[in-house]
């Protein structure tokens, strides 16, 4: 026997054992991931979506962490500032008696720096008592106290200013370029301007998100959809806390793709043709269009019996991207946080595998021979 005629067997017997193996691959098959949808007792649901059923896939529960969607529109106010608990007012009264009982004979004013209004919303004033300014505007306050003077000084003249205090503020924290606490210049003070005078956010960071902590609630938006309308310029509140961090919320995209790794939402909402392509899209040589999953879990409260939610914890949705039906289904299912997308693998893919190796051997079977001929 030839050493070409061998080494040709053994080729064959080598394609043969092969043949009967498991090759390398990157991903599993539909019907590997599948094969116990068919059992009596599925552990999971498996749903095809298409454009006939997404209206009623879209209105099944959320799942995984997401934003809350409780933004409080814009509205406006007062264009000047009001006296609140903490503030400090300046008082200067003027009398130009030569007996006053406020002012020096060799003085026409009086200074009274730093007064600062009570828990009550009062300020302390000789001769007067207690007057109370809380809810007042510098203007307003500089009335009143002038008005109670006038008992016992009618030629009083007052002037008033205001340091605002803590209270009498907002906090921003952290995602723009000077975070710290801003006194708040009127009662039409919106958190755009505030973001404003806090520097901006910070053009690093990944779909900033939004928060406003008020009275132990919070509400978030992304920064995006904040920054797009003006009906989300909500009008802050002395006290508030607005927090800029990036969108933590993920995805998994794994299998025949071009990247397999966790990807972070780019922006509020991902449908699964985004999420292919925040995946570096389908790997062409191996993938399986007509084999592209969505696996997501639901909470036991979240199902239902009736359609109206799932009636299993874990769900596997199959899209066919080689129809229109397919792909415009999948553009617009919505992608949810700590969902795994999958590209399973073809089951050509296998084939190719095995005839790239055969092609490789052959190559070196020939190469083998050449080099004994020249011999």
């Amino acid at each position: 026997m030839s050493k070409l005629s061998r080494n040709l067997i053994a080729l064959v017997a080598g394609v043969a054992i092969l043949g009967g193996c498991s090759l390398p691959r990157g991903a599993a098959v539909q019907s590997e991931v599948l094969s116990e949808a068919d059992a009596e007792y599925p552990s999971f649901q498996v749903i095809d979506v298409t454009r006939a059923n997404m209206p009623l896939i879209a209105s099944w529960p959320r799942t995984g962490p997401e934003m809350d969607r409780n933004w409080l529109g814009t509205s406006t106010g007062a264009n000047q500032s009001v006296i609140q608990t903490g503030d400090l007012v300046n008082i200067r009264i003027w009398d130009s008696q030569e007996n006053s009982l406020l002012t020096n004979p060799s003085e026409k004013s009086t200074e009274m720096p730093n007064v600062e209004v009570g828990a009550n919303g009062a300020i302390f004033l000789p001769y007067v008592d207690e007057v109370f300014i809380r809810g007042l505007t510098p203007n307003s306050a500089r009335q009143r106290i002038q008005s109670k003077l006038e008992a016992i000084v009618p030629t009083a003249q007052v002037q008033l200013s205001l340091t605002q205090g803590r209270s009498n503020s907002v906090e921003m924290v952290g995602g723009v370029s000077s975070p710290g606490s801003y006194a708040m210049p009127s009662r039409n003070y919106k958190i755009l301007g505030l973001i404003a005078d806090a520097g901006g956010i910070s053009s690093t960071m990944k779909n900033p998100l939004v928060r406003l902590i008020r009275q132990g609630a919070t509400y978030e938006i992304s920064a995006n959809t904040l920054l797009g309308s003006g009906s989300y310029n909500t009008l802050l509140l002395p006290g508030d806390t607005v927090v800029v961090e990036e969108d933590d919320r993920t995805f998994t995209g794994m299998g025949a793709s071009s990247r397999q790794t966790v990807v972070n939402f780019p922006k509020e909402e991902v449908n699964a043709l985004e999420a292919l392509s925040l995946m570096g899209g389908l790997y062409d040589v191996r993938a399986d269009p007509k084999g592209v999953m969505v696996l997501r879990e639901y909470s036991p409260r979240q199902l239902r019996s009736d359609g109206s939610a799932p009636n299993m914890q874990q769900v596997v949705f199959t899209f066919d991207l080689t129809s229109a039906d397919g792909l415009f289904a999948a553009r617009k299912f919505q992608i949810y946080p700590d969902d795994v997308v999958l590209a399973t693998e073809s089951p050509l893919a296998g084939l190719q595998t095995l005839l790239s190796i055969v092609n490789s051997g052959v190559t070196t079977t020939q190469r083998t021979v050449s080099a004994a001929n020249a011999f």
